[in-house]
């Protein structure tokens, strides 16, 4: 009888204390619109986790696309030709002649018709809505992938231009997140 009463005070009880716990951090939010005016230095995104934004970034239905001004300056960057990947595979993008802004993604018997996507990550990113085909491109590979069934068709695939980048980066790695944010090395 004793632990029934127990147990039926604590389940009393422990919906207070939530509630004590969520209404506690209201006085803090007064002071926000000063914290706002100092805000702090955005935090940098690292290239993992911006690949795994990218990946996981459904992609839109709609099949009649206008390219805006933003889209067809991410099509002026896309790398064009062939690019080698992984496991001996290869993608071929080229432009689509008739239509500016878009592009043929060719690979294994598979070919889609894509256009250029703004990114979040500023990586350049490629889709075709009606496969649910997505060609994300960053400096140095590339890789394709269909979101509808949740497979990477080609990975580290890079062209020319990616391969230089890459042997840039072995030689002068980019700055860690954090190397040098507090004056030392």
């Amino acid at each position: 009888m004793k632990k029934i009463a127990l147990i039926a005070a604590v389940a009393l009880a422990l919906p207070f204390g939530a509630m004590a716990q969520t209404a506690a951090p209201a006085k803090p939010a007064a002071k926000s619109t000063e914290a706002k005016k100092k805000a702090p230095p955005k935090r940098q995104v690292t290239r993992k986790a911006a690949k795994a934004v990218e990946e996981v970034t459904p992609i839109a239905d709609d099949t009649n696309i206008v390219l805006t001004d933003a889209d067809l300056a991410v099509a002026q960057r896309v790398s064009i030709g062939k690019a080698q990947c992984e496991l001996g595979a290869d993608v071929t993008v080229t432009p689509d002649e008739k239509k500016p802004g878009f592009f043929n993604v060719t690979t294994k018997g598979l070919k889609y018709r894509m256009h250029p996507v703004e990114s979040r990550t500023g990586a350049i990113r490629l889709e075709d809505p009606r496969a649910g085909a997505m060609w994300l491109q960053l400096g140095n590979k590339s890789m394709l992938m269909n979101q509808k069934a949740g497979l990477r068709i080609a990975d580290e695939c890079q062209t020319d231009a990616q391969i230089a980048f890459a042997a840039e980066m072995k030689k002068n790695p980019p700055k860690a997140l954090f190397e040098g944010a507090d004056g030392a090395k």
